[in-house]
C-alpha cells in the first residue's frame, strides 16, 4: 500500500471513491489517490474479472480505467482529482447506454 508523504500546509479537497469519501491534494491524480486505498484495484478484466490497479501512471497501459463522474473508462492517471468528485470502481465489462 502507498503512503502520502505530509506536506505542512497543504490543502486539502474531498473525493468519493465508491461513495466514501477520501481525502487528497490538488495536483494529485485520480490514480495515486486510488493507490492509497486498502483496495488499491481500479477495475476488472471483462473476462477473468481479474483485479487491475493503476501500473504505468501515463497512460500507456490502461490498468487504471475507472468511472469517475459518470464517465467509463476513464484514465484515472490522466485525471487531476477535483472537490467533489465521484470514482466509481469499474467491474467487468463496461455496459453501453443507449
Amino acid at each position: 500500500m502507498f503512503k502520502k508523504l505530509p506536506e505542512p500546509g497543504t490543502p486539502s479537497l474531498t473525493l468519493y471513491i465508491d461513495g466514501q469519501a477520501v481525502q487528497a491534494s490538488p495536483g494529485e491524480t485520480v490514480a495515486a489517490v486510488l493507490l492509497r486505498q486498502q483496495n488499491p484495484a481500479s477495475r476488472s478484466t471483462p473476462v477473468n474479472e481479474s483485479p487491475r490497479a493503476p501500473y504505468c501512471m501515463m497512460g500507456v497501459c490502461f490498468d487504471c480505467l475507472a468511472v469517475v463522474d459518470d464517465a467509463g473508462s476513464t484514465q484515472t492517471c490522466l485525471v487531476t482529482v477535483q472537490e467533489g468528485m465521484r470514482v466509481a470502481r469499474q467491474f467487468g465489462r463496461r455496459s453501453v447506454i443507449a
